[in-house]
C-alpha cells in the first residue's frame, strides 16, 4: 500500500444569481504535487441547474465548464494557461472569480491515490 500523499481540492460551482447566494456544485479540481497529479472533472446536473435558473443556456454553461478539464490536462488547444506548469495551472483554476462559474475555497487532505480521491469528492459533493 502506498504512503499517503497530500492533495488540495476545490469544488467548481455554477452560481446563477450571486445575490441569491445559490449555487450548484458541478465539478472538482484535485492537485497533488507529490503524485504529479492535476485533474478537473465536471458533472453538471442539468435538471438541478434549470430548477434554479429556468432561462439558463445550458449549452453555454457546459462549454465554459469544459475548459476546466482541458486546462488541468495541459491541452495545448486550451490556450496559454494550459501551457503553464501543473502547479501554476492549479492556482489559475482555483483563483477567485465573480462570474457564473466560481470556485470554492481550497481544502487540503491526504490520499493514497489521487484518481480515487477525484471519484470520492465527486460522489460526496457533486453527485446526488
Amino acid at each position: 500500500m502506498p504512503a499517503p500523499s497530500s492533495f488540495d481540492y476545490a469544488i467548481i460551482r455554477v452560481v446563477p444569481r450571486v445575490e441569491r447566494d445559490e449555487f450548484i456544485n458541478a465539478g472538482v479540481i484535485v492537485h497533488s504535487p507529490s503524485l504529479d497529479f492535476l485533474e478537473a472533472r465536471v458533472e453538471l446536473d442539468e435538471a438541478r441547474l434549470t430548477a434554479l435558473w429556468p432561462e439558463v443556456d445550458v449549452k453555454e454553461v457546459r462549454e465554459h465548464l469544459a475548459v476546466f478539464p482541458r486546462i488541468a490536462a495541459g491541452d495545448r488547444k486550451a490556450g496559454p494557461i494550459a501551457q503553464l506548469p501543473r502547479s501554476q495551472r492549479f492556482h489559475w483554476l482555483v483563483a477567485p472569480r465573480s462570474t457564473v462559474l466560481q470556485i470554492s475555497p481550497v481544502h487540503a487532505g491526504m490520499c493514497e491515490t489521487a484518481e480515487g480521491m477525484v471519484e470520492r469528492l465527486l460522489t460526496r459533493f457533486v453527485r446526488r
